[in-house]
């Protein structure tokens, strides 16, 4: 405290210290004494002096607390006004997710109106029944239990009700008899849905902290010498190792993947790349080709191949190059997506666990992400991520030597994948097809969590729907197909059951199920029909509860524990579809979009990966300068056709314009709408959740989701 001054000094310390301290720095601190209660008493014995430097310092107090509060409502405002500026900005495009064609939404149109006309119907009832609800609240019906609303009722003389009366009471009747029931009844069997799934999800949890606390790693059952090292004479397990690169139209990232492939430390004579090119664009077949082209001249082993008929998507792809009479030469074959960029030590981190083990058919390696920071949409999908890789993969890939292969940065036993059938085009999750296939033959997995590989994620809303929607379609297209081999396999019966329920059922149907018909359609129904209750704690409590287990394995992304329950939620929509459109044979199940790349961090990482490279190596390889120099300067590639192709690509880009979702704006309003009944009811953490869950929605309907991060 500042010194005291007169008779105040010579006095004891009374009262409560009082610090107000303001956030704005233009603001300054103080630091008051509060004055006692005798203080402000008639007769307390205190003189005038005191008493009015006391009011004097009380009405300061206030002041200050209402110059906080102002600046409060003043950022708030500026923030509801930088929102309505983006909404402005997003309907004067005049373009909305169905206007742009199939280019960019090839969902089903006939199921794609089926559901936005049911949330705009579920929207329009639920507009009328607030009116009607805030009418009756008007006249008498305050409502919060059901009790109360049938107090109401009985307690009103038949004689002086008049028509509102009559048809509301009417009202009240046909909730409690016919629609709460079954409301109702639905709600429970969501809440033990949701249950289940987070007894399971807490099961995980245990298991990954269990995994920390024994330090349990995967160690290669015979090696010799220590495989970090690079000296060849440490390593004597070199087999014949097949590395494929599946692209699709990846003019961002070709260069970066095909770079960081051809720098993997392996003996050339043991090592084989195939660039496997399905790109329908000339332009783009001809800058991969002249970047293996320059590749070959440097003498790594690249290899370029181009499908004339591009049947079955990557899975088509890649059982197309598994055909070729060379491969019958190798063990083991490497699959890096285009956007990944192994390290040069990738292979002699996971080939190793194969010698000594010829049960193991796959060697999975974690993802990590170079673009996890460029917006919040990406922070979003970072938690995601990272839960999956840590806690799910490593804990099935340690207790149950099985879990889904990711697609890439994975090393597979060439006999492992030719005795479970190879690769099948009759899913969109050609990777999890071939991981069930295998696992059903008897062959293990292994996941090697200290083992990444980095990669892109995608950086707006459009792409990671798209993705989504694949990855959610995909798994249950296949439960259709592989439940019968499930079930006639002679695996064990656990084993069986894990697949079907944990696997298929609990993570794949159940989850998007509980989640999108209980905090979209349950929850907004029980704010119109309060006689079905839906607890606080299914609302709140359990669902920050496993926000917080989620996001454990990433402790920096804790500030974005709401923004990620809020937007999980959100998606429910979109997987929620997916899953139904995969159980049914829909049109959209099996369309296949690539995810779009930016190439955003990529260039940087690899050189500075090449730059940490010793320069004797760098020569032996003959890899890294003409690789770095065509990533910094495109001019100087000598094909003029190649210049020419670009520019003519750069005028053939369209403008990007801003995207409206039909359907995330639609249920924004409708939880809106409940979150506005709520209020009547007086259900406080009800009408918090709804709120925050409508204007997430809102967000995401509006594309503000993937806005970039200053």
């Amino acid at each position: 405290m500042a010194p005291s001054f007169g008779f105040w000094a010579k006095q004891n310390h009374r009262g409560t210290p009082v610090v107000v301290k303001m956030e704005n720095p233009n603001w300054s601190m103080v630091e008051l004494e509060g004055p006692l209660e005798e203080d402000f008493l008639l007769g307390g014995g205190g003189s005038d002096k005191v008493r009015g430097k006391n009011a004097k310092q009380l009405t300061l107090v206030l002041l200050l607390r209402a110059h906080r509060a102002a600046g409060c409502l003043t950022s708030i405002a500026s923030a509801m006004f930088g929102i309505a500026a983006a909404v402005r900005r997003r309907l004067a495009s005049g373009r909305t997710d169905s206007d742009i064609g199939s280019e960019i939404e090839n969902e089903n149109p006939r199921v794609k109106r089926r559901i936005y006309g049911f949330i705009k119907a579920f929207l329009w009832l639920s507009l009328l029944l607030l009116g009607f609800e805030i009418a009756a609240y008007f006249k008498g019906w305050h409502f919060g239990a059901p009790n109360l609303q049938l107090q109401r009722l009985l307690s009103t003389p038949l004689g002086v009700r008049g028509i509102f009366d009559w048809f509301y009471s009417k009202w009240v009747m046909v909730r409690v008899d016919y629609l709460a029931p079954p409301l109702q009844s639905l709600t429970n069997v969501c809440i033990a849905l949701f249950l289940i799934q987070s007894v399971d999800r807490l099961v995980l949890c245990l298991g990954f902290f269990w995994i920390r606390l024994k330090k349990i790693k995967p160690v290669p059952k015979q090696m010799v010498g220590d495989i970090e090292s690079t000296d060849g004479n440490a390593v004597d397990y070199f087999p014949m190792v097949l590395v494929q690169i599946p692209m699709c139209n990846e003019k961002e990232v070709y260069q970066q993947s095909i770079g960081a492939v051809c720098n993997l430390d392996w003996p050339r004579s043991n090592l084989l790349i195939q660039v496997l090119d399905d790109s329908d664009d000339p332009t783009t077949q001809l800058l991969i080709k002249e970047e293996v082209q320059k590749w070959q001249q440097e003498g790594a082993p690249i290899v370029y191949r181009h499908r004339v008929i591009r049947d079955g998507y990557k899975a088509g792809n890649l059982k197309s190059a598994m055909n070729c009479s060379y491969v019958k030469d190798y063990e083991f074959v490497t699959i890096f997506d285009a956007d990944f960029q192994p390290t040069p030590d990738f292979l002699k981190k996971t080939v190793p666990h194969f010698r000594g083990n010829e049960e193991l058919a796959l060697v999975q390696a974690r993802w990590s992400f170079v673009n996890k920071d460029e917006n919040l949409l990406t922070r979003l999908q970072n938690i995601n991520l990272t839960f999956h890789f840590e806690v799910e993969q490593q804990v099935n890939g340690v207790f149950i030597n099985f879990f889904g292969f990711n697609g890439t940065a994975g090393v597979w036993r060439i006999k492992a994948l030719e005795e479970s059938g190879g690769w099948m085009e009759r899913t969109t999750v050609e990777d999890m097809d071939i991981a069930v296939r295998a696992h059903l033959h008897g062959w293990k997995f292994i996941y090697l969590n200290d083992v990444e590989c980095q990669c892109e994620l995608p950086e707006s809303y459009e792409a990671y729907r798209k993705q989504q929607h694949r990855w959610h379609s995909g798994p249950m297209q296949l439960f259709r197909l592989c439940l019968p081999d499930i079930i006639r396999s002679k695996i064990s019966v656990w084993k069986k059951a894990n697949l079907i329920f944990l696997f298929f059922l609990l993570r794949k149907l159940i989850l998007p199920f509980y989640s999108f018909t209980l905090f979209c359609i349950i929850l907004p129904m029980t704010m119109f029909v309060p006689e079905a209750e839906l607890p606080a704690w299914v609302v709140c409590y359990i669902p920050a509860t496993m926000s917080f287990l989620n996001i454990m394995p990433a402790p920096k992304s804790f500030p974005f524990i709401v923004p990620y329950l809020l937007f999980e939620n959100t998606m429910s929509v979109t997987k929620f579809n997916a899953m139904v459109s995969g159980l049914f044979q829909l049109g959209s199940a099996y369309e296949w979009v690539v995810t779009k790349k930016s190439g955003r961090s990529s260039e940087g990482d690899l050189a500075s990966l090449v730059e940490k490279e010793p320069k004797k190596q760098q020569q032996q390889r003959g890899a890294s300068v003409p690789n770095l120099d065509a990533m910094g300067k495109e001019e100087e590639f000598p094909q003029k056709q190649e210049q020419q192709g670009k520019k003519n690509d750069e005028k053939k880009k369209k403008k990007k314009h801003n995207r409206i979702y039909t359907k995330e704006l639609a249920l924004a309003f409708l939880l809106l709408t409940a979150s506005a009944r709520s209020l009547l009811s007086a259900q406080g953490i009800h009408f918090y959740f709804l709120l925050f869950q409508g204007i997430s929605f809102l967000l995401v309907g509006l594309d503000l989701i993937g806005e970039q991060v200053n």
